[in-house]
């Protein structure tokens, strides 16, 4: 049965706003499979949700350079340079976040979610000749 309060409600409902689909969210324990003979193998749902847009949750490494657009995720904090260490010292468990603006980096142990397009497989870098495994392109961050 129609009402006077339906009749009144009705426009209402017209401009309410759709729902947002909800963004995946993936861990840094959920990035890999396993290792083989071949090296790291990615995950089932890395394989999935390549190329859509994903969240995951990490710290910020620091920077190679103030002015970079781009910046290393990882699993842990981590208070050295990444490209000053030693290989045994940089964890695997990496993702690099290339920004699609540029923002004020924070503080290696402050938490943050990173949102951007999940892109696997070897690639390097043109401009700094780093290789990366796992990329999250037109990205944004926010403190966690």
């Amino acid at each position: 049965m129609i009402t006077r309060r339906t009749c009144l409600a009705l426009p209402m409902l017209a401009l309410a706003r759709p729902a947002r689909a909800e963004v995946p969210q993936i861990t840094f324990d959920e990035l890999y499979a396993s290792y083989s003979a071949l090296g790291l193998q990615f995950s089932e749902k890395v394989k999935l949700l390549t190329g859509q847009q994903v969240q995951i949750r990490g710290f910020m490494a620091p920077p190679l350079k103030a002015e970079a657009q781009f910046f290393v995720l990882t699993k842990i904090p981590m208070a050295l340079c990444p490209f000053c260490s030693s290989d045994s010292d940089w964890p695997d468990t990496i993702v690099v976040v290339y920004l699609d603006r540029r923002q004020t980096f924070v503080q290696p142990n402050q938490t943050i979610e990173v949102t951007g397009r999940l892109e696997r497989g070897s690639w390097t870098d043109p401009e700094t000749g780093f290789v990366s495994q796992l990329r999250l392109r037109e990205a944004v961050y926010r403190i966690a």
